[in-house]
This record gives C-alpha cells, structure tokens and sequence, in this order.
C-alpha cells in the first residue's frame, strides 16, 4: 500500500508540475494570456506541497526520485498533449530514470 501511495504522489506531483510548465509556456510563448499564466503558477504551487505527503520524510530522496518521474512523465506529456513522437533514445532514457526512482524510493533499507 505504501508503494502504490507513493507512486500516485508521484504522478499528481507530475500532473502539477509538468501541467503548469506548460501553462506557463501556453501562456507566454503561445500568447494566450494571463490567465494561462496564472493557472501555471497555482499548479506549480500546488505540486510544491504534493511532495510533503511522501511517506519517506527525507527531501532529498523524494526529490532525487521524482526527478525520474518528471523526465518520464515530461515525455508522456509531450505525446499526449502536443503529439510528440519520441524516439527510441528518449524512452530508453526515460525507462534508465524509473529504475533510478525505483531503485533510490523502494530498495530494502536497514
């Protein structure tokens, strides 16, 4: 159960952050206005606190973690949103940083 809190944390802290990025992005580079921007900025905040729910209590670890879910779930964006094709390189890359996440949040510890 702990396992699959965390990994639904780390996907609403990728929802967050990758949808205000690009709320912002939509917002500034696209022109679409203030509002975009602002509802950027809510969600980056937003994905600020969806971390302090992580069972670990270590910032660090959480962090270095959520890295891997943030390169892997950046490109999933990418294909769902802007219909980015990646290449075999980037899901190679992106497969490498989920087992850096797995490895650093769910090996056995003493």
């Amino acid at each position: 159960m702990t396992v699959a809190r965390s990994l639904l944390l780390f996907v609403l802290a990728a929802l967050a952050e990758i949808g205000g990025a690009w709320l912002v992005w939509q917002g500034w580079r696209e022109h679409r206005g203030v509002l975009w921007i602002a509802g950027g900025i809510i969600a980056l905040g937003c994905y600020g606190f969806v971390a302090t729910f992580q069972p670990d209590p270590h910032f660090g670890r959480i962090l270095a973690a959520y890295g891997g879910i943030f390169v892997a779930g950046s490109l999933a964006w990418g294909m769902v949103v802007d219909r980015f094709r990646p290449d075999r390189w980037d899901l190679i890359g992106a497969g490498i940083c989920l087992v850096g996440v797995a490895v650093i949040m769910y090996m056995p510890r003493r």
